[in-house]
């Protein structure tokens, strides 16, 4: 790769990537939202140009240079809170895709790589791989289903090379405020605990610089028309990772754990089989997520000091 184009570039994993990018010397089209208050979480470098653009209006965009190697899609409307069951706001990105994967034939690019979700398995109790049946819940997963089947078939009609990622639970710097991990360090760093569920929940958590490997790595090695589940591939127990952030924070603090009740629809195992792509690629991600958290709180650190 020498050029590739990334949309949701202000985000945790288009940040990560891009960070990653610029360290093999690539060029960045970085599509943003207009307007966009995290344009600032981009880096400064000459090898980067920055183009404000809504997902409603990628189908007008002209980008004028042609030789474009790898599209990589991140942005989608409407991924928290409510509107993650906003029937309406979550099909409309099952265009955008499409939108953007003709931006991506018409920038040249020889390759795209669509961001789906854990969303689009629902609940499952076994590990979960590519081969794992998909049974969305949520509007959201539902159309980040729909999205990489409709993508899929366009690819092949547009001639352009097709990777699909199903990417579980990634925590690093420039995660947004309301995650568990975040809402968790701002807490501790105040001497507090958040009110947590029992934290029984078999989990996954990658650390955003060893998704940006994996991301780098599809864009140069990954097959065509393959699916990846990008996750760490280790699971532990949501109230070990609660833990270990109050060890590296405050071993004093006093854990809320049981004071919110399960969700008629929570989600208990994220078990993840990643040999797939490790099998494709010979990538291992490898952060623990003590030395992964450890980076992140010494981020949100700095971050408020620069405030």
């Amino acid at each position: 790769m020498k050029k590739v184009i990334i949309t949701g570039a202000t985000g945790m994993i288009g940040v990560s990537l891009i960070n990653e990018l610029l360290s093999k010397n690539i060029k960045i089209l970085a599509i943003v939202r207009e307007n966009s208050k995290r344009i600032n979480n981009i880096p400064k470098n000459a090898n980067i140009k920055i183009i404000e653009c809504d997902l409603k209006n990628l189908h007008l965009l002209n980008i004028t240079e042609n030789d474009f190697d790898v599209f990589y899609h991140f942005a989608w409307e409407g991924t928290f809170g409510n509107d993650r069951d906003n029937k309406d706001k979550q099909e409309k990105n099952v265009e955008y895709t499409l939108d953007a994967l003709r931006l991506a034939v018409k920038a040249g690019c020889k390759k795209f790589i669509g961001a789906g979700s854990q969303a689009e398995y629902g609940r499952y109790n076994g590990v979960i791989n590519e081969e794992t049946p998909t049974n969305p819940e949520t509007e959201y997963g539902k159309a980040k289903l729909r999205a990489k089947i409709e993508s899929q078939k366009l690819a092949e009609l547009l001639g352009i090379n097709y990777i699909w990622t199903r990417i579980f639970s990634v925590y690093g710097p420039y995660d947004g405020d309301n995650t568990m991990i975040m809402t968790s360090i701002k807490e501790m760093l105040n001497g507090n605990s958040p009110n947590y569920t029992k934290g029984e929940q078999n989990w996954d958590y990658l650390f955003s610089e060893d998704l940006a490997k994996m991301l780098f790595i599809l864009g140069e090695n990954g097959k065509n028309k393959k699916t990846y589940c990008l996750a760490s591939g280790k699971t532990k127990k949501l109230y070990e990772y609660i833990n270990i952030i109050k060890n590296i924070i405050n071993e004093s603090i006093e854990l809320k754990l049981g004071v919110i009740e399960y969700t008629e629809n929570q989600v208990m195992n994220l078990k993840v089989d990643i040999r797939k792509f490790i099998k494709d690629t010979g990538y291992v991600p490898d952060t623990s997520f003590e030395k992964g958290m450890q980076k992140t709180i010494n981020w949100y650190k700095n971050k408020k000091l620069g405030e």
